[in-house]
């Protein structure tokens, strides 16, 4: 069974009785209608339009005869409005004759609603005249244009010239033309005449003449004795084809795969002509990404192929005037190329250009030229961008805007993406749009800066003012443009400052104000804006009327309204002054308004729900100071159409007997109509089916016979509809479940909704269930709408179960309610009901305040207070509003308060970050909320002072303790602290190392890397803002300082209780180390062994370590942390190289889960690596040699249990002549060398020897012989000293290392001096000289090598 039932027609609406001879269609009865109205009365006509409570008419209080509001449900009941629909009335000021028409409620669009508010705003209060042609003929009236031809008047030469020009007025204007500012005589012209009744002027050119001879600026005058209007200046011009100049083009030579530009180069035409590309032969030329017509005309070859070459190229111009086609001369193409035989299938080949032996090249712009350009367009204009490149292959265009999207909306792509056309432009539209002109070989961009100016465009036009005498008024011409534009005022077409002074004018920039107006005080006035884009011209005139009172409408209309409806009895007057109306009922003396009345500004008196009581007459009366008149109208209320027995769905046999029930009660005096659709088409009641009042019987039933039947009660005034659905089914189908058998599908939407037991803070809402669509309703959920706050958003009120139709709703004070129901079942949600009639709850102080108060600084001097705005529910009233206190807490100083109607507010000229007591309180018109709760909030943070009591203590040699205290004055909440530290030796420095502790961290420890260096430790501490002041300390000096023996470190030190990650959260300092080889970076000229080298990282809670200088190669990155109890991932372990690296994790998910590996580089490039769980350790590839990454490992499953992020950074590259420096000439080369000179000294030395020679030998340099090179390469910084020389008694090994000798007696343990000699056994005696030690500041110089091995150390 399934209802539908509906208010139909006039349902919601009432029937006006009226004699049959005066029913009159808008179309022809529109004559009482002000001027102002004809316009919304044209869309009125078209049913878009139906008039609503809220129009405020014209002041004169013209409005309509009374209008009722029905619901329509579906093209059912529109289809029966159609056949019940007597007349369509015209609106405010229409309603002299004629019935009113039954019209259904309808829900309007939002621009209808804006259009409306606009035109009411356009209205004010001025008097509006109506269209009653007894009343036009009375009233004498200043003249107006109502038709007049376009600013820029192009005309065809081969016919007459008609420039219009008409207006109206009381008495009729006469017409008068200026040309080029300077009178027009028409008189003196045969060929120039006026048309009758009108100023539009027709030049006749049948016997002779030249139109060229007329062009010029006409402009039209409108005269009567009231005033002067003025037309548009006009600019008259002649629509010109010019012929094609005559050219001999030569053979176009070009390259294949060479850009081509074929210029065209039309003629000037006016219009500008429209302009393709054909063969000579009239066949279109094939346009694609590569070959296209720019919008200059010219046809542009992105790249020239050789089939370009089998047609030739011809432009033509098409002018619009004259219908003209003319054609330029051809170009034939010549191509050269490599392949010169055009095999077709080589255009389908996926490298076509490399087939066909053309180089690929990189694009370049063909136009526009260069890499920037800017571009002008108007507001309201069309913006068009274009780039057309070059290259092989053939560029793709994209199209982008700086700093922002666009404009989805309004661009669009033409010409194969060269072209970029946004519609309609406004000021949002400037900016740099730039293309970009890509293909494999690389890409280029062309960047367009777009300025949006205006010509003036209205913002306030000026409207014609009629007032009564002593009356005030103003006129007002606000425009706008870009640049900003003039005003100048006219009146009666000349200058306002040449007029005679009046002394009830007064003239502000954009307005003219009226006091005391009197009859003389009637004109036309102009005003004209204008700039270098443009003009505009308005008119407007003034007019002074004393009329006393008229009543519009018919005199003792009957009104009839369905019961529980609301209705509106409108009353349309006219008088001037504008009169006072006032409603009473049945003679008594009382005025009707407020409770169930509400009475608009039109004077239409508005029956929020109609009642048994309300029937009656009701009198309307309007009175100025010139007398008074009334009229009289009757309201009958009727009972409602209802269906109480509704049809229901049925499963019959084929050939059996049907009877479908739709049983009514309705109003007794009105006429009553049954009539049935199926399936939503008029039924044809054949010989197998009868009719009667309360059925519809079907006789052997068939299969055709299927489908649903909708029963349709109606009367003058309303209907009700019930629907249900037949299934047919064959002699041998015995359905077991109908409705198993039948398909479910969402309810139908609830309908009839009313509002009833209406009490202060709740209302009844009742309504009629719609069709389950054979799926039980479960629940309805009742929303609610409000027009202040949020018009047009629904919202969730209440929800019942689908076993009730009627609840009771509780509602909050002074809200406008609007209410609807949406139905639910297994299936669905049904569409929403059609509205309610609102429902206005009374107002009272709030009962609550704003949440989410907060007191927060945004500079160092102020406190911003915000909270969440209150919504229509919680206002309680009109003009809510907030008292905002506050005051600095524990001073018990006063409080200091403001009223202010936004969320939010700043105060000013606070003291750095201090605690302040804040309250915020709502109120409105009907009283004050309760007192609020306090929050405290805080004034703007400040750097913060240095810390106190900075200690550097050193232990031992190998560490270095740091301690502090923190800033006397935090100025804020302390984020941390910032120690930066650089080893230093003499005046050599190293590298400066950053760590950023966690605010609570008062303690840090340095693990020496050397005992010679020292540290110089800058701490500050940080706020929100920043960092504050830094105290310095230096680490004590060691003993041996002043003569250091350690060459200069080249690693930081290692650091204890520093951070690796990001996102660690332990709170204990751990250290693991890890050893992994390093490749090593050779310098040029420079051989080195590979070494082994230890990093270092710890994790600690809240402090990062960051190195500042040059990057060094990282090793290996591990996060070690503990294993935690739920699911996750940690011990994060990298170990790179140059191109790759290893990655390792733990984790405690289950065996075949799936994790991603994420690394981001220096560059913001993202990479993603799927691992299976016994996939470890994956390798990462094609990472850049000495970039720096960071990486996350998540599972596949959740990406919520992630690792923490790690940094680390590949090894720098090294080149293949340090891999294979063996194979390198110089290489060779040096090495021979060395051998060679080994050799002659070998050989010297044994002829010496042979000779009986003595050597001489140094003496033995007097200092101790030092340990081990203290050069430590775990963790030792560089410093480049050229001072530090080999210590004598040591010697150099390739490795540039120096060693202590192995042997007292090697030969290079001797210098020069002394003689000494061998035994005879060839053992070496003598005596020892020793040679002073050098000065240091004798740089790198090196002693003479008298032995042959220190001959080949000094060399090497």
């Amino acid at each position: 069974m399934r209802r539908l039932a509906a208010r139909g027609a006039a349902g919601d609406a009432g029937e006006v009785a009226a004699p049959a001879a005066d029913s009159t269609h808008c179309a022809q009865g529109r004559s009482p209608s002000p001027p102002r109205l004809i316009d919304v009365c044209a869309i009125w006509d078209t049913g878009v339009l139906p008039p609503t409570a809220d129009w405020k008419g014209a002041s004169s209080g013209v409005a309509g005869a009374r209008l009722n509001e029905a619901e329509t449900l579906s093209s059912i009941q529109e289809a029966q409005l159609e056949r019940l629909e007597v007349a369509t009335p015209c609106g405010p000021g229409s309603r002299e004759r004629g019935p009113v028409l039954r019209m259904a409620r309808q829900q309007l669009p939002p621009w209808v609603h804006a259009a409306i508010l606009l035109c009411l705003l356009s209205l004010g209060r001025a008097i509006e005249i109506p269209m009653d042609p007894s009343i036009q003929n009375e009233l004498s009236q200043p003249p107006t244009i109502t038709k007049q031809s376009v600013k820029d008047h192009i005309v065809d030469p081969r016919d007459n010239i008609l420039i219009e020009c008409e207006a109206k007025g009381n008495p009729a204007p006469s017409f008068h033309w200026t040309r080029n500012s300077r009178f027009f005589n028409i008189a003196k012209d045969p060929r120039v005449s006026m048309k009758r009744r009108s100023g539009t002027l027709v030049i006749d050119f049948r016997s002779g003449g030249r139109p060229e001879e007329y062009e010029g600026e006409y402009q039209c005058f409108a005269r009567n004795k009231f005033g002067t209007a003025l037309s548009n200046r006009i600019r008259l011009q002649v629509s010109k084809s010019p012929l094609w100049p005559k050219e001999n083009l030569d053979p176009v030579v070009v390259q294949e795969g060479a850009p081509l530009t074929l210029q065209c180069n039309p003629p000037p035409g006016l219009p500008s002509p429209v302009i393709f590309w054909m063969s000579s032969t009239m066949d279109p030329i094939t346009q694609d990404k590569r070959v296209s017509q720019g919008h200059n005309g010219d046809l542009y070859f992105s790249n020239v192929m050789l089939q370009d070459m089998q047609t030739d190229y011809s432009c033509n111009a098409r002018f619009h005037f004259t219908h003209t086609i003319q054609q330029k001369n051809a170009f034939t193409l010549k191509v050269l190329t490599n392949h010169p035989h055009n095999d077709s299938s080589l255009r389908n080949h996926p490298d076509m250009y490399s087939a066909r032996g053309v180089a690929e090249r990189t694009p370049s712009f063909m136009y526009p030229q260069g890499t920037a350009s800017s571009q002008m367009v108007l507001r309201g204009m069309d913006l068009l961008l274009e780039c057309i490149a070059s290259g092989v292959p053939t560029p793709d265009i994209a199209w982008y805007k700086k700093g922002g999207d666009l404009p989805s909306d309004k661009a669009k792509f033409e010409n194969f993406n060269k072209a970029l056309r946004i519609t309609n432009v406004s000021e949002e539209d400037s900016g740099e749009y730039f293309c970009l002109a890509s293909n494999k070989m690389g890409s280029i961009r062309h960047t367009i800066s777009v300025r949006v100016k205006a010509a003036p465009y209205w913002l306030d036009e000026p409207k014609n003012l009629i007032l009564a005498p002593g009356e005030d008024g103003r006129l007002v011409c606000r425009a706008s443009g870009n640049p900003k534009p003039t005003i100048q005022w006219m009146v009666n077409g000349e200058p306002l400052q040449s007029a005679p002074p009046n002394p009830n004018r007064e003239v502000a920039g954009d307005t003219i104000i009226f006091r005391d107006t009197q009859i003389s005080s009637r004109a036309v006035y102009q005003c004209n804006t204008s700039n270098e884009h443009g003009y505009l011209l308005a008119n407007a005139f003034v007019s002074v009327l004393d009329v006393p009172p008229r009543m519009l409408s018919p005199r003792n209309q009957l009104i009839r309204v369905i019961l529980y409806n609301r209705t509106r009895l409108d009353c349309p007057f006219f008088g001037s002054p504008i009169p006072t109306l006032r409603w009473f009922k049945n003679g008594q003396g009382s005025n009707l308004d407020g409770g169930n009345y509400h009475v608009y500004e039109n004077g239409s008196l508005e029956i929020k729900m109609i009642h048994k009581e309300d029937q009656g007459i009701y009198t309307c009366v309007a009175t100025n100071i010139l007398g008074k008149a009334e009229n009289q109208v009757r309201l009958e209320v009727k009972d409602p159409t209802r269906i109480f027995r509704m049809p229901e769905d049925q499963v019959a046999k084929r050939g059996t007997t049907v009877q479908l029930e739709c049983r009514v009660k309705h109003d007794p005096s009105l006429k009553l109509t049954v009539s049935w659709l199926k399936d939503d088409e008029p039924l044809y009641i054949g010989n197998r089916m009868k009719k009667e009042d309360d059925s519809l019987t079907i006789f052997g039933v068939a299969e055709r016979d299927q489908g649903s039947y909708t029963c349709v009660a109606s009367t003058e005034l309303d209907q009700d509809l019930a629907k249900a659905y037949l299934t047919v089914l064959a002699d041998q189908a015995t359905p077991t479940n109908r409705l198993a058998a039948l398909p479910k599908g969402r309810p139908d939407r609830p309908r009839d909704l009313e509002l009833t037991d209406l009490a202060e803070r709740s209302v009844r809402l009742t309504w009629i269930p719609g069709d389950d669509n054979n799926s039980p309703i479960t629940d309805y959920v009742v929303q609610f709408e409000e027009d202040q706050f949020q018009p047009g958003v629904w919202h969730d009120h209440s929800k019942f179960p689908g076993s009730v139709n009627s609840a009771v709703l509780q509602l909050s004070p002074y809200v406008n309610y609007q209410f609807r129901v949406i139905a639910i079942n297994e299936v669905g949600s049904s569409h929403p009901s059609l509205p309610s009639e609102r429902y206005r709850t009374s107002g009272a102080p709030p009962e609550s305040n704003p949440a989410d108060v907060k007191g927060e600084g945004t500079r160092k001097n102020n406190m911003e207070i915000t909270w969440t705005p209150m919504n229509a529910t919680s206002a309680f009233g009109p003009n809510l509003r907030y008292i905002v206190k506050w005051r600095r807490r524990e001073t018990r100083e006063s409080w200091n308060n403001v009223t202010v109607w936004g969320s939010r507010y700043v105060v000013g000229q606070t003291p750095v970050y201090v605690p302040y007591e804040i309250r915020v309180q709502a109120e409105n018109d009907f009283g004050k909320g309760p007192e609020p709760d306090t929050v405290i909030g805080y004034s703007g943070e400040d750097l913060p002072s240095a810390p106190r009591r900075f200690r550097v203590r050193q232990p031992n040699l190998e560490t270095i303790n740091l301690e502090w205290d923190h800033p006397e004055h935090p100025n804020g909440i302390l984020t941390g602290y910032t120690l930066r530290y650089v080893p230093f030796n003499g005046t050599k420095v190293g590298k400066q190392i950053v760590e950023n502790f966690s605010p609570n961290q008062t303690k840090f420890t340095v693990q020496r890397a050397d005992p010679v260096s020292r540290y110089r430790f800058t701490l500050s501490a940080r706020t929100q803002v920043g960092s504050g002041e830094a105290v310095t300390e230096e680490s004590p000096a060691p003993p041996n300082e002043a003569t250091p023996t350690a060459a200069p470190p080249t690693l930081p030190p290692t650091t204890v209780g520093t951070v690796s990650s990001t996102d660690a959260t332990v709170t204990a300092a751990t250290t693991e180390a890890t050893t992994v080889p390093i490749i090593p970076t050779v310098a040029p000229a420079t051989i080195a062994t590979t070494t082994v080298a230890t990093t270092t990282t710890t994790t600690a809670a809240t402090t990062t370590t960051t190195t500042e200088g040059p990057p060094t190669t990282t090793t290996g990155t591990k996060i070690h942390e503990s294993a935690p109890d739920e699911q996750s991932i940690w011990n994060v372990t990298v170990l790179p190289n140059s191109k790759w690296a290893n990655i390792t994790w733990k984790h405690n998910f289950g065996p075949g889960t799936d994790f991603v590996v994420e690394y981001i580089d220096s560059n913001h490039t993202k990479k993603s690596v799927p691992v299976k769980a016994q996939a470890q350790p994956v390798q990462l590839t094609d990472l850049y040699p000495g970039m720096t990454y960071t990486l996350r490992v998540y599972s596949r499953d959740n990406e919520g249990i992630s690792s923490t992020v790690i940094t680390f950074m590949t090894s720098t590259a090294y080149t293949n002549n340090q891999a294979d420096i063996a194979t390198q000439g110089w290489f060779i080369g040096l090495m021979c060398a060395i051998a060679l000179l080994v050799l002659i000294l070998l050989i010297v030395c044994f002829i010496k020897r042979s000779r009986g020679g003595k050597y001489p030998v140094r003496e033995k340099k007097d200092v101790p012989l030092g340990p081990e090179d203290p050069k430590e390469e775990d963790g030792s910084f560089d410093y480049s000293d050229e001072d530090n020389k080999p210590l004598q008694g040591s010697q150099t090994s390739l490795d540039g290392t120096i060693k202590q000798q192995e042997s007292d007696d090697s030969l290079v343990d001797y210098g020069e001096g002394g003689e000494g000699q061998f035994n005879e056994d060839g053992s070496f005696i003598g005596q020892y000289t020793v040679k002073k030690d050098k000065e240091e500041t004798e740089g790198n110089e090196s002693s003479e090598a008298t032995s042959p091995v220190n001959a080949i150390y000094s060399l090497a």
